[in-house]
């Protein structure tokens, strides 16, 4: 019989800052937050849900640098165009997902769909960074657009909802996107007076943001909208029941044991390697960005 994955805390963040001009987020966690270990994984920002009226403005961040790590950024509501050094880009919408591998370095830029800053509407995403093995710290970067069309859902049963399995495997349904150390990235929906058992690899860091709706865990606990909790590593199960429909991520990953020193955007192992990254973006070795043709 697996045994249960205890919870280990639930983190609530109240604070909003901007990101930008473009994403109103509040930090789950980062690296530099020493309370807990959450490796593989460096940051959680949830954006929104905010409402934004038209408008011709471009919203969002200009040009800026990444070394060390990757970013993941899913869509909920609203969208997301960028551009990055690598040739890397495009605009994701509601349920398409960008995995960005910065690795040894890239310059990139994120802004609202055109379209989307047009019209309008609720804007709502979650971006997470994930670490990278020091053997792989200084690979070249690379982009994945994963579109809502690629993202396999898997029936729960009992019709409990579904999973997107948009990284790693559940179920025997794999994901689409590739990942250097094994994660698991799951866009959970469950619906009303649901019951389910989610299996997970036992050693493995896990937590589940909840974006919308009540959860209560097999202890009682409930993970409340906007909270995020952090179970222990020990344990293969997670036992989730609702009284009302919810929306939830749930990212788990194998920990790299490894140092972590991070400055800003840059992620690395030592801080040698972050004052190099530093000369490196500003000798312009990490690349420019191409015009945008007109």
């Amino acid at each position: 019989m697996s045994k249960p994955k205890g919870l280990a805390l639930i983190r609530k963040s109240d604070e909003t800052h901007w990101v930008g001009d473009g994403f109103p987020v509040r930090t789950m966690f980062g690296y530099h937050d020493s309370r807990f270990d959450m490796s593989p994984f460096l940051l959680l920002d949830y954006a929104g849900p905010a409402e934004f009226p038209p408008t011709k403005e471009r919203l969002g961040v200009e040009e800026h640098p990444h070394r060390g790590f990757e970013t993941v950024t899913i869509v909920y509501s609203g969208e997301v165009e960028h551009r990055d050094s690598s040739g890397g880009g495009g605009k994701i919408g509601p349920g398409d997902v960008q995995w960005m591998t910065a690795a040894s370095g890239v310059v990139h830029e994120e802004f609202h769909g055109v379209d989307f800053a047009k019209n309008g509407g609720v804007f709502q995403m979650v971006q997470l960074w994930v670490n990278l093995p020091k053997k792989d710290k200084m690979t070249s970067p690379r982009y994945q657009t994963l579109t809502k069309s690629q993202i396999k859902n898997v029936d729960l049963k009992n019709g409990a909802g579904v999973v997107r399995v948009i990284a790693g495997e559940f179920a025997g349904v794999k994901g689409p996107a590739h990942t250097f150390s094994p994660v698991n990235l799951w866009d959970i929906r469950l619906n009303k007076n649901a019951t389910v058992d989610l299996k997970l690899p036992e050693g493995h860091t896990t937590a589940i943001l909840n974006l919308n709706g009540k959860v209560a865990l097999s202890d009682g606990e409930k993970i409340n909208e906007a909270e995020l909790a952090v179970f222990n590593r020990t344990g293969e199960v997670i036992t989730l029941k609702t009284e009302e429909p919810a929306m939830l991520l749930l990212l788990a990953g194998e920990p790299i044991n490894e140092p972590v020193v991070g400055s800003g955007p840059f992620v690395m192992n030592s801080m040698e390697e972050i004052e190099r990254a530093y000369s490196d973006y500003h000798q312009g070795r990490m690349g420019k960005i191409a015009p945008q043709s007109t």
